[in-house]
């Protein structure tokens, strides 16, 4: 288990995401939280949400954060029998499958963040649904199949005529996709590519920030290979100062999809490939509570 932070507030208050996955089966579930939750309030959560479904699990992999290391969650799971074990500081593979879980959460969410804002919550139960029920290369199937050993039923799926054929189809199919993720990105003279960028933190855009915020300037054009791995951009005047070669961990094919660029005009991009956003106008102003004091929070 593990937590998403960093999220527009919604408007029942939640800012975070607590993600929890079942090891075996890679079941998992998105449950909005706030960050001020105690670890009371957790507990109440994770009787209803996860034992209540599952039933009382023999081990736990967390992070260190307070609310698992305080006393009272210690004493619960020594109620329930249950075995707490921590993660490496600083070395998130120890729970590297919550963490893999957490990427595609965040890539799901960045995907509709421009048009849900602050009611990302509204959409993660269908996120979650969509997690469960798409296929995993470990297992040869669905989290959902693995989980009840039947696949979920939608109008997508009604009957189990040609389960097995389909099965192998899909398998290789997602074999395929899995190769071509494999290989490196090879691009051409005259493609047009986006360039990576990362936004500074702190500072809201389109109603998010920071882990949700646009990740893409251009399209940008090709106009030189250089070695295996890297490619020369034509880059217009503004950003003269920065290098115009670039990986190709870099880039990204242009596909034309406008919401997941950032617009260039305006954008002050520095030679480390991050920029600043300046706030135009306030947009709502509310208190976050810390343990010792009140900060003052602005959506700009």
């Amino acid at each position: 288990m593990d937590f998403i932070v960093g999220l527009p507030r919604t408007q029942k208050g939640y800012n975070s995401i607590w993600v929890v996955v079942d090891r075996l089966t890679k079941v998992a579930h998105f449950i909005s939280v706030n960050t001020t939750y105690s670890g009371a309030r957790l507990a109440e959560l994770y009787i209803s949400r996860i034992v209540c479904l599952h039933g009382v699990p023999k081990r736990i992999i967390s992070d260190r954060g307070s609310q698992f290391t305080s006393r009272f969650w210690e004493q619960l799971h020594d109620s329930l029998d249950s075995k707490l074990r921590f993660s490496t500081a600083y070395h998130p593979q120890t729970d590297g499958q919550t963490e893999r879980t957490n990427q595609i959460l965040e890539d799901m969410l960045r995907a509709c963040a421009i048009q849900y804002g602050t009611s990302w919550d509204k959409s993660l139960p269908y996120a979650e649904f969509s997690y469960n029920n798409s296929y995993q290369a470990s297992l040869k199937k669905s989290p959902f199949e693995a989980l009840y050993g039947r696949r979920c039923r939608t109008p997508l799926f009604w009957n189990q005529t040609g389960e097995k054929q389909n099965l192998r189809v899909a398998q290789s199919r997602q074999k395929s996709y899995a190769d071509v993720r494999r290989r490196d990105l090879t691009f051409k003279v005259d493609d047009f590519v986006y360039l990576k960028v990362s936004p500074m933190r702190g500072i809201w855009r389109f109603n998010m920030k920071g882990k949700l915020a646009p990740r893409y300037i251009s399209p940008f054009k090709i106009v030189e290979r250089k070695g295996e791995v890297a490619y020369k951009l034509e880059l217009p005047s503004n950003l003269s100062r920065i290098h115009d070669v670039f990986h190709v961990s870099q880039l990204k094919k242009c596909l034309r999809v406008p919401e997941e660029q950032a617009p260039l005009e305006g954008l002050d991009v520095q030679e480390d490939l991050t920029y600043t956003e300046h706030p135009v106008k306030i947009l709502e102003t509310f208190e976050r509570v810390t343990r010792n004091r009140r900060v003052k929070m602005c959506r700009v």
